[in-house]
């Protein structure tokens, strides 16, 4: 049976917030632009630092952007930078995918990047986010597929990275294959009008391999994906040190490249 709210795998580390900072709507949210225009209001679930969530605001403007997550303190960081850049058409608020805090038919486009992974049910969640948006809106979501992740060279190591993410992720109650899940999990929340594809993040440049296994390295060592992996049973802390070491090995070799494949789904409601 599926947790009514998994635990986030990830929690809120420098090394998590530096990879959700990088992400814009032109590198994360490319298949939902075509839906976009001004004067229309958009729900973005899961905002985190709020990248992706103010260049929706400025492509919708004068449209109202509304920016919801979990974590208060993120939240903060999401409301300085849109003031940085001078959107007013843009507010941020505590809210929980399962029980949005908005009534029926409230927004032309509810989006979710990264979310659905880390929810216990992901159908509840999709028919929560239907709910709030407006017949003839769209409902978006995108999601990485870890399993589908795929790198050379073949630096012993992260095979051992893959296997314990996603016994963190599944221990917790999250998806760490959420990718290729979305189109059934659609389905089964209603949508009988869904667009579904997938999209891909490489890093194969020496800064993004230096960017990448840089934060993963961190991330497998400093983050809360590290204490509930020794907490869980699932890894001691030399195992964790040794991954890390690998991610750095990746890092430094100049033909690393490394694919992130993304399942995503664009639903009428």
């Amino acid at each position: 049976m599926p947790r009514p709210n998994a635990v986030y795998t990830h929690g809120h580390h420098e090394s998590v917030l530096r990879s959700h900072r990088w992400r814009t709507a032109a590198n994360s949210a490319a298949y939902l632009l075509p839906a976009l225009a001004p004067g229309l209001s958009v729900l973005d679930v899961g905002c985190g630092p709020g990248t992706i969530t103010a260049d929706l605001a400025a492509l919708v403007a004068p449209g109202e952007v509304v920016g919801v997550d979990r974590a208060e303190d993120v939240l903060a960081e999401a409301r300085s930078a849109a003031a940085g850049r001078g959107l007013d058409n843009v507010r941020f608020a505590r809210a929980d995918v399962l029980a949005l805090d908005f009534p029926d038919d409230s927004f032309d486009i509810v989006h979710a990047h990264q979310v659905l992974q880390h929810i216990g049910d992901p159908v509840a969640a999709l028919r929560e986010m239907r709910r709030v948006c407006r017949p003839g809106g769209v409902v978006a979501a995108r999601d990485a597929d870890y399993a589908s992740m795929a790198w050379s060279p073949l630096v012993p190591g992260l095979d051992d990275w893959l296997g314990l993410y996603h016994r963190v992720a599944r221990s917790g109650g999250g998806e760490p294959d959420a990718g290729r899940r979305l189109l059934s999990w659609a389905r089964e929340a209603g949508f009988g009008d869904v667009t579904a594809g997938a999209d891909i993040w490489c890093f194969a440049t020496e800064a993004d391999r230096a960017w990448w296994s840089g934060l993963w390295a961190e991330r497998t060592t400093g983050s809360a994906y590290a204490r509930l992996a020794v907490e869980g049973g699932h890894a001691d802390r030399a195992e964790l040190e040794r991954i890390a070491a690998a991610w750095r090995e990746w890092g430094g070799r100049p033909d690393g490249w490394f694919s992130v494949p993304h399942g995503e789904i664009l639903c009428r409601a």
